[in-house]
């Protein structure tokens, strides 16, 4: 009897990002099955864990070449890296928490990963965001869990005009698409 193959993975997005406007001033995409490992420590511990660089200061962003870890409370980090880049980092961080005061989730399935780049990037963002996204408040480097248009997500600014967001998979299309509406009076040319 033959194996059936496993499924093939399917983005949320698929279909519909990427998307950009037309003059270059913002672009959307999908990071498309971007690993995302959620590291929990009791107590105060290392800067560094496997070799992954911890942010030990809030809504931060450390990384290490392709490697980057967002804090996401006094205990918790979320460990983020493209797919099939590093591809043994899961097990060394598991290695590394294995009998400690340390658990390591594998959460890469429970969201999307949308990039926004481009000089509009911000004012998009602010459009359905409540946080204080001006540069001398929330620069590259910086991280926080918060509303966009009323949906929970992980905001990442990744560069001066580069953010990723991550999403839960069963609202990322809906935002996708409110992000796409939001930016249409960008358009509008005087």
């Amino acid at each position: 009897m033959a194996e059936t193959p496993p499924p093939a993975r399917r983005s949320p997005l698929g279909g519909l990002l990427p998307w950009a406007l037309e003059d270059g001033s913002l672009s959307l995409a999908e990071l498309g099955f971007t690993r995302q490992l959620g590291l929990r420590r009791r107590g105060r511990g290392p800067a560094y864990i496997a070799g992954v660089p911890l942010p030990l200061e809030p809504n931060r962003a450390a990384a290490m070449r392709e490697t980057r870890a967002l804090w996401l409370g006094p205990d918790e980090w979320l460990v983020t890296v493209p797919d099939g880049a590093v591809p043994e980092l899961p097990a060394r961080l598991a290695r590394a928490v294995d009998g400690g005061r340390a658990v390591l989730t594998d959460l890469s399935s429970s969201r999307a990963v949308i990039a926004l780049v481009g000089d509009r990037a911000r004012a998009l963002l602010e459009k359905g965001c409540g946080l204080d996204l001006h540069p001398r408040a929330f620069a590259p480097g910086h991280c926080a869990q918060t509303l966009l248009a009323g949906v929970p997500v992980i905001l990442d600014q990744t560069g001066p005009a580069a953010y990723r967001l991550f999403v839960r998979r069963s609202t990322a299309r809906w935002l996708a698409e409110w992000l796409i509406d939001a930016a249409q009076e960008f358009r509008i040319t005087e």
